[in-house]
């Protein structure tokens, strides 16, 4: 059964669990080129949509696991059209997976603080180059940045 997309009655039928992965793939190599080319408000900004796009194909994969949760919570959907990465790791079912990596690995725990801190407002932020590089590499470390602990729950 292919995934429910989240922008259902669009004109797409494109928006589904594959789409936001390949769109969080795609923002972090966005992001790295940015800072190599020492663009690091949009590097940062850019990073940071890795994440919530990682995030949204989390829900969907929750929504393939257990259809019902749409159903619990009256806004459900609704509540996954924001850029709050805190709010979408509880909508994707994630926030104990996430508390329980955090308690017992203090690197991740360290990327997750660092990467909690964006929003979409930093799109008017200038932010320095050591920010941008610290959030990269919360994200993209191997093995414990935030998108490879994304990528074993989408």
């Amino acid at each position: 059964m292919p995934s429910v997309g989240l922008l259902a009655g669009k004109d797409t039928d494109e928006v589904n669990r594959a789409h936001w992965q390949r769109l969080a793939d795609e923002r972090v190599v966005d992001a790295q080129i940015l800072l190599t080319s020492q663009r690091w408000n949009a590097a940062y900004h850019l990073a940071g949509y890795a994440v919530e796009c990682g995030l949204k194909a989390c829900i969907l994969a929750r929504v393939d696991r257990d259809s019902g949760v749409i159903y619990g919570a009256k806004d459900f959907l609704s509540n996954c059209w924001i850029h709050d990465l805190e709010r979408l790791v509880e909508n994707g079912g994630l926030k104990v997976a996430r508390d329980g990596l955090s308690s017992t690995n203090k690197a991740f725990q360290g990327y997750w603080a660092v990467t909690k801190d964006w929003t979409e407002k930093s799109r008017y932020e200038v932010k320095t180059e050591s920010q941008a590089k610290e959030l990269i590499e919360a994200i993209t470390h191997e093995p414990d940045g935030v998108l490879p602990w994304i990528r074993k729950h989408w």
